[in-house]
């Protein structure tokens, strides 16, 4: 297993353990080519045998602030009807072995995507996590309209994805969408213990309960991707989502006119 992939992803090893960090400061803003090249490192990781859980970690103020929409070119084309930036997705959750995420900071549109697909989520107070889709005038992505009520419900995933609200780490616990609530100094401390103890496990029987509980999840996901992918591509040629991403960028509402 290397220790670097491309330029923004590292890999280390303590026990049984992989520590993946995003490493794209301040926002670690996501893009078809860190997207492969984090499944990439979470792929081989999962594929060593001397691992039997991992850590999914974050340089910087935000954990993930989502992808860069004003990027020219930022969507990547599509594999198989899905589009490339959401490939790494399905990758994500075809792995075989528990994830926890350590999350400070921003966890927003496709930064909500990898949280969700880790199997737990460590979080300091300062974690947010935001689904603010509609903000932009866009549909979700990432598998998030399946993995969000999965974990905490229809009825709080849907006022998260019909409001684009701030969750905020202590409400993230409230709710089930955060495991563990540490301060920021101790967050990837907690998510290495959470993860050092889950490798305490015999390593056949992990594997064998997360497919037992997790089922096929990675079909799932690439299923519910190319559905969400339908609708995004409908709305991405509308008025509203170019004026949507003019207002997030401009730090105002947006001023939409239903077309």
């Amino acid at each position: 297993m290397k220790s670097a992939y491309g330029d923004h992803v590292r890999v280390a090893v303590a026990g049984h353990v992989a520590l993946v960090t995003m490493d794209k400061p301040p926002h670690n803003f996501v893009s078809v080519a860190f997207m492969r090249d984090l499944a990439d490192a979470l792929g081989d990781a999962d594929a060593d045998a001397g691992v039997r859980a991992l850590v999914l970690q974050a340089d910087g103020p935000s954990f993930c602030a989502g992808a860069d929409f004003s990027a020219p070119g930022e969507a990547g084309g599509t594999v198989g009807g899905i589009p490339a930036l959401y490939v790494g997705a399905i990758r994500l959750y075809s792995n075989t072995k528990p994830i926890v995420a350590a999350i400070q900071g921003a966890a927003v549109g496709a930064g909500l995507g990898l949280a969700l697909a880790a199997d737990f989520r460590v979080v300091s107070p300062e974690a947010r996590f935001v689904a603010n889709f509609v903000k932009l005038g866009f549909h979700a992505g990432f598998g998030i309209s399946l993995m969000l009520p999965r974990l905490i419900g229809d009825q709080k995933a849907a006022l998260m994805l019909l409001t684009g609200r701030r969750i905020k780490g202590e409400q993230a616990l409230d709710w089930g969408l955060a495991d563990q609530l540490v301060p920021a100094g101790g967050l990837r401390a907690a998510a290495l213990a959470l993860a050092s103890e889950i490798a305490e496990g015999g390593p056949l029987a992990i594997v064998a309960t997360r497919k037992t509980l997790r089922g096929d999840l990675g079909e799932e996901i690439r299923q519910r991707t190319a559905q969400e992918f339908r609708v995004q591509s409908v709305l991405q040629k509308s008025e509203d989502f170019a004026e949507g991403v003019r207002a997030v960028a401009e730090r105002r509402p947006g001023n939409f006119k239903g077309r």
